[in-house]
């Protein structure tokens, strides 16, 4: 795919990702990023991992939820929100809701892990546990906003939620402003789509690689398809990756394909590769989904690499008994 030199797509422009950082910079963290000297050593690119695991809940995810839940100001706190999630998502809006005293309903499905719902509740949200699925978990989402008139955060394809996650691009740009590379994972869009807009904007040669398991790729194959379809939601280690991108997608799948340059699906051996280098050689940790931009570099699937490279390391939220689990097996080391 090629990338564009304008700095709009979809509607969404990098002025609405300079209000959304003006709007959230009083709740969320400038994430640090760090030089990586053993990923450097793989190959011919300086390598540094943007860690996104060191924001308040845990993830990225944190920016697209303040930003729409502090947009939506009063309407927000007098309708109460709603999600669907697969953990990391609705964690940022319970989180938010909170910080503006708002109701929060947030919808998941039977495969979300279970540390991720106690976190959320944990924050005050209720939570509903529907199907097997995030499609089956979507239908309770969209009843409550139908029935109960409850305002929908959506996990990804929102103009305010996707302008949240840009905020990234403007913080790269600023701290490595001679990027070449950014890879990032690939689920509903939303992250990559705005780091996208915002380096795009900057400098249109900036390539953008998009990572995501090979189980239950969603946007993946929508983008193969040149439509957006369904797939089977599968268990996998990168679980914050899983669901649809909603056949009625409305911003995200375009903007996936006019701004991502390549895909790359890693397996769930190098998923687990990823997590324990980042733990052992970076004394970072990462969820699945967290890691997959660590594991394509490491399998090196990652095409012409070279330059200034970031892996973005969006979230550390793993259950820590299978965290455990992974980074002792000696056997794969």
């Amino acid at each position: 795919m090629s990338g564009t030199s304008e700095s709009s797509a979809g509607g969404i422009t990098l002025r609405d990702i300079y209000l959304a950082r003006a709007r959230i910079a009083p709740w969320i963290r400038r994430t640090p990023l760090v030089a990586s000297a053993s990923l450097s050593a793989i190959g011919p690119s300086r390598i540094s991992l943007k860690l996104e695991t060191t924001q308040d809940t845990g993830a990225f995810k944190l920016r697209g939820a303040t930003n729409f839940v502090c947009a939506s100001g009063d309407a927000a706190r007098a309708r109460g929100v709603v999600t669907v999630s697969t953990g990391n998502h609705g964690r940022a809006v319970a989180h938010a809701a909170r910080r503006v005293g708002a109701r929060a309903v947030i919808c998941m499905s039977e495969l979300v892990p279970r540390n991720k719902r106690e976190a959320i509740e944990a924050l005050g949200a209720e939570v509903r546990i529907i199907g097997c699925s995030q499609d089956e978990a979507e239908v309770e989402m969209q009843r409550l906003v139908d029935e109960d008139d409850l305002a929908l955060v959506h996990p990804f394809d929102d103009p305010l939620v996707i302008a949240g996650q840009g905020t990234i691009g403007i913080e790269l740009l600023e701290d490595q402003p001679e990027i070449d590379t950014v890879i990032v994972a690939l689920s509903g869009g939303g992250l990559i789509s705005g780091i996208a807009l915002a380096l795009k904007a900057a400098n249109p040669c900036i390539r953008v690689v998009g990572v995501t398991m090979e189980r239950g790729a969603a946007m993946y194959e929508s983008v193969r398809a040149g439509r957006p379809v369904e797939v089977e939601e599968k268990p996998s280690l990168a679980d914050s990756l899983g669901g649809g991108i909603g056949l009625a997608n409305r911003f995200t799948f375009d903007l996936t394909r006019a701004l991502v340059d390549d895909y790359v699906l890693v397996t769930e051996s190098e998923i687990a590769r990823a997590i324990r280098h980042l733990y052992w050689n970076e004394r970072v940790i990462a969820e699945g989904g967290g890691a997959v931009s660590v594991a394509a570099v490491l399998a090196e699937k990652v095409p012409n690499l070279s330059g200034n490279a970031t892996c973005i390391v969006s979230g550390g939220n793993i259950d820590m008994a299978a965290f455990t689990h992974i980074v002792t097996d000696d056997a794969s080391r």
